[in-house]
């Protein structure tokens, strides 16, 4: 296919570092934007789960996220394509601080390339909590580190008085620098947060509602919103192919080591397989991508809540467990014994599951000395260290998921650990940075710590639909 001409209105939201307001500025806009008729579309630099929920309530649209690690910087421009599709602006948050990317690696996965991969121009949101004209150097700094990285404003944000918004601008107004909102301190609209970032959406619907409304008027009153509009509006056209579940589950020949035979996207001769997969305050953690390419692969999606439902949905073929915070939930996950007895007889059954990191803990036989579903011969606990960062892996053998060899990069998340670490058939081999395995694979059972983007490798979800019509 043709690449396309893509005009869409577009900016990148970033910071100079974590802790700067990115996520707050970026909700609020998306919010404030929407409230004026505009179709808006979220996106997230990076891997980050959480903010995207955050995005979507403001917005009404699937909160994506553009990982130039784990799906390559060629798939950043098709996705954002794809997500941006007829609306009329579209808003990226960043990641970490505008240059931080995968340690070690240069640029890469940063807000920057992102922006740069994008053409988008960038707004920096500086805390001015403390400083005034030093903002200057800063900006400055931020704006001449990189002449690809078009920087076309600056929100202030954390701004103490009058007289400090009249020293900031004063600064920023020699430096030549735009400034495009101030942003005085408001605690009383911060989301609140624990050990992995802040509570998602679900956990907290009614109030998370309440503080994005907060957030929107707080930008409305303190951004100008025509000017960051004709900025957007200043980025000049993609020249990209969207990305396609359809297409992408198409077989190529870098891709065929890796990929068997697969149903047609329309589905099988006895009708679609349902691939069932968890959701709810439990179970927060998916990209929307994945459900695109399992029902482009030919399958029924159906969401279901272990906190609540006891029965898996009817006609489930597939399983899959994603990320989310089992461990707050334990004890009433554990009290549900119909749902964990109903997953540990499907997966005893030879039945295909896809579990990454929530999904482990789950599947383990307990979780912080509570039952869980007990399909692996392990228990996980809550741990004080955080294991974050970006991986290299290689599928160890043959799974429901992935074929032996398929090469995936990932990310791992978590507070917690399991004992042992990795079954009698590891799920993954990890290359870097470390180099280890990792998980389980049982029968249909493949289960990790590693999150994946399908849409890096489609095969995953082509080949576990057909594991789950050939079990059905």
């Amino acid at each position: 296919m043709n690449p396309q001409h893509l005009a869409v209105p577009r900016l990148v939201i970033a910071a100079p570092s974590s802790g700067s307001g990115k996520t707050t500025v970026a909700t609020g806009l998306m919010a404030a934007f929407s409230e004026r008729g505009l179709t808006v579309s979220p996106h997230k630099a990076g891997p980050d789960y959480i903010d995207p929920g955050y995005h979507a309530l403001a917005t009404g649209r699937p909160g994506r996220n553009l990982d130039a690690f784990m799906c390559g910087p060629e798939l950043v421009a098709p996705l954002f394509a794809h997500g941006a599709a007829g609306c009329d602006l579209a808003l990226v948050e960043g990641v970490m601080g505008l240059y931080d990317g995968a340690a070690g690696r240069g640029e890469l996965a940063s807000t920057a390339q992102v922006a740069k991969l994008l053409r988008a121009p960038v707004v920096l949101v500086v805390d001015a909590s403390s400083q005034s004209r030093s903002v200057a150097a800063l900006v400055h700094g931020f704006a001449s580190f990189d002449p690809q990285v078009r920087l076309g404003g600056v929100i202030l944000n954390k701004v103490g008085s009058d007289r400090h918004e009249v020293m900031l601008r004063e600064a920023l107004e020699e430096a030549g620098t735009p400034v495009l909102g101030v942003l005085r301190r408001a605690p009383q609209v911060a989301a609140p947060s624990r050990h992995l970032g802040l509570v998602p959406v679900a956990e907290r619907r009614a109030d998370a509602l309440a503080a994005v409304a907060a957030l929107a008027e707080q930008v409305r009153a303190g951004c100008d919103l025509d000017g960051l509009l004709a900025l957007a509006r200043s980025a000049p056209p993609l020249h990209c192919e969207p990305w396609s579940p359809k297409q992408a589950l198409l077989p190529h020949p870098d891709a065929s080591r890796n990929r068997g035979s697969a149903p047609d996207a329309g589905g099988t001769p006895h009708g679609r397989p349902v691939i069932a997969v968890a959701g709810g305050p439990a179970f927060t953690f998916s990209y929307a991508e994945h459900a695109e390419l399992l029902t482009a692969a030919g399958a029924e999606v159906v969401t279901f809540d272990p906190l609540r439902d006891e029965t898996l949905p009817p006609r489930t073929a597939g399983l899959v467990i994603g990320g989310g915070f089992p461990e707050v939930y334990a004890p009433e996950l554990s009290a549900n014994e119909p749902l964990r007895k109903a997953v540990a007889d499907f997966a005893a059954a030879g039945g295909p599951v896809a579990a990454e990191c929530a999904g482990l803990l789950y599947l383990a036989r307990s979780l912080d000395g509570k039952p869980m579903c007990g399909v692996l011969d392990a228990d996980a606990r809550m741990s004080e260290r955080l294991t974050l960062g970006y991986r290299e892996a290689v599928a160890v053998s043959d799974s429901a998921l992935a074929a032996a060899g398929t090469r995936l990069r990932g990310h791992e998340f978590h507070r917690t650990v399991i004992e042992p670490g990795a079954g009698a058939t590891p799920a993954w081999g990890f290359t870097h940075p470390e180099r280890r395995v990792e998980g389980f694979v049982r029968q249909g059972v493949h289960a990790s710590y590693l999150h994946t983007h399908w849409a890096a490798e489609p095969s995953v979800a082509r080949r576990f639909v057909e594991s789950a019509a050939a079990h059905r």
